[in-house]
C-alpha cells in the first residue's frame, strides 16, 4: 500500500488519493471507520414517536362538505449521546403511497409535490427523512353520486406542510403550499380510486435547509386505496 506495508496494530488515516497512510500509534490522527461505527450505535435502536391527526368535516350548504385536517408527528430519543435512529423517518410529499422500504419509513402526503420531495436532503441531494413534520388541509367536496354500486365525489382543495431533520430548526412558519381539485370513486369490489392534479406554489428543499425559489407547478397522483 503506497510502497510500504502498515505494521500490525498501527492505526490508519484515509489520503486525499483515496488510499491509506500508516499514522502508527497515533490513534487520534487516525480516520473513524463510520460504517463500523454506526454499525455498533445502532445495534440496540431506542427511540419514541409522538403523532397527532385530527379531521373535522363541515356541512357547508346542501351536499357540499368541507374537511379540515391537522397532522403532526415527532420523533426523538431517549438516549441523546446516540441521537435520533436514521429509521422511522417521516418523508413528506406526494400521493402519500408506501412503496417498500427496509427503514420503515412512513410517506405522508402533501400533494403537488414529487413523492418524498419535501423531506430534508444531505449534501448530495439524498433524502435523510424528518424528525419532526406539520401538515395542513382543507378539501370542499361535492358527491356527484352515492349510489351502492359506485359512489362518486369531486372535490378541491388547499394544502401546506413541512418537515425538519431536528426539532432545533423547526418552523412552523416556513411551509410548502399547493393548491388543486381531484376525483374519488368508491366501488365495493376495487376499493377507493382517485386522482389529484395539484400544483406546488414553492420550491424544493435544497441541501442549505432553505427552499428553492422555482415553483414546483402542476404535479398528477393516483390514489389506489387510500382514505381521503
Amino acid at each position: 500500500m503506497d510502497g510500504y506495508k502498515i505494521a500490525t496494530g498501527d492505526y490508519i488515516k484515509k489520503t486525499a488519493a483515496g488510499g491509506d497512510t500508516s499514522v502508527g500509534s497515533d490513534y487520534p490522527s487516525a480516520t473513524t471507520d463510520i460504517p463500523k461505527v454506526d454499525q455498533k450505535k445502532y445495534n440496540w435502536l431506542e427511540y419514541y414517536k409522538i403523532k397527532f391527526k385530527a379531521d373535522w368535516y363541515t356541512k357547508v350548504y346542501g351536499k357540499l362538505v368541507l374537511r379540515s385536517l391537522v397532522e403532526y408527528g415527532f420523533l426523538g430519543a431517549y438516549n441523546q449521546d446516540r441521537g435520533i435512529v436514521p429509521f422511522e423517518r417521516f418523508f413528506l410529499g406526494g400521493d402519500g403511497m408506501a412503496n417498500y422500504s427496509m427503514d420503515g419509513r412512513e410517506t405522508i402526503a402533501l400533494r403537488g409535490y414529487p413523492n418524498s420531495s419535501l423531506t430534508p436532503i444531505n449534501e448530495l441531494g439524498e433524502p435523510i427523512g424528518a424528525t419532526i413534520y406539520n401538515k395542513y388541509s382543507i378539501e370542499l367536496r361535492y358527491p356527484i353520486t352515492l349510489k351502492a354500486s359506485a359512489s362518486i365525489y369531486a372535490l378541491t382543495f388547499l394544502e401546506a406542510g413541512s418537515s425538519f431533520d431536528t426539532f432545533k430548526n423547526y418552523n412552523p412558519f416556513a411551509l410548502s403550499r399547493s393548491a388543486g381539485l381531484g376525483l374519488r370513486v368508491f366501488m365495493p369490489a376495487f376499493g377507493l380510486l382517485g386522482i389529484d392534479f395539484g400544483y406546488g406554489f414553492d420550491g424544493l428543499p435544497l441541501p442549505n435547509g432553505t427552499l428553492g425559489t422555482t415553483p414546483n407547478g402542476w404535479e398528477t397522483h393516483f390514489i389506489i386505496g387510500q382514505q381521503f
